[in-house]
């Protein structure tokens, strides 16, 4: 790999990163890079009728309950912030 394929490659990434909150950039922290999975699911989940089928099936509820449930989820998927350090 030459390199003018990696300043290739990481100004694609860095345009991605800036672009898409969900990519993700150096100084994300595990919490808010779990918090961007779950919301992107969430996301996905609330999306596709068939998978909204699928839970409400499994969870015995309305496709409209699990959509409302699943809306919920989106506000706080990981719960609350953990405290920040201060150095």
């Amino acid at each position: 790999m030459q390199a003018s394929d990696r300043f290739n490659i990481n100004s694609q990434l860095e345009h991605l990163q800036a672009k898409y909150v969900g990519t993700g950039h150096a100084d994300l922290n595990r919490f808010e890079w779990a918090v961007n999975i779950h919301r992107d699911s969430y996301a996905s989940y609330v999306g596709h009728h068939s998978m909204m089928g699928y839970f409400a099936l499994a969870e015995n509820e309305s496709i409209g309950r699990v959509k409302y449930n699943f809306m919920q989820k989106m506000l706080l998927p990981c719960g609350l912030p953990p405290e920040k350090e201060d150095d």
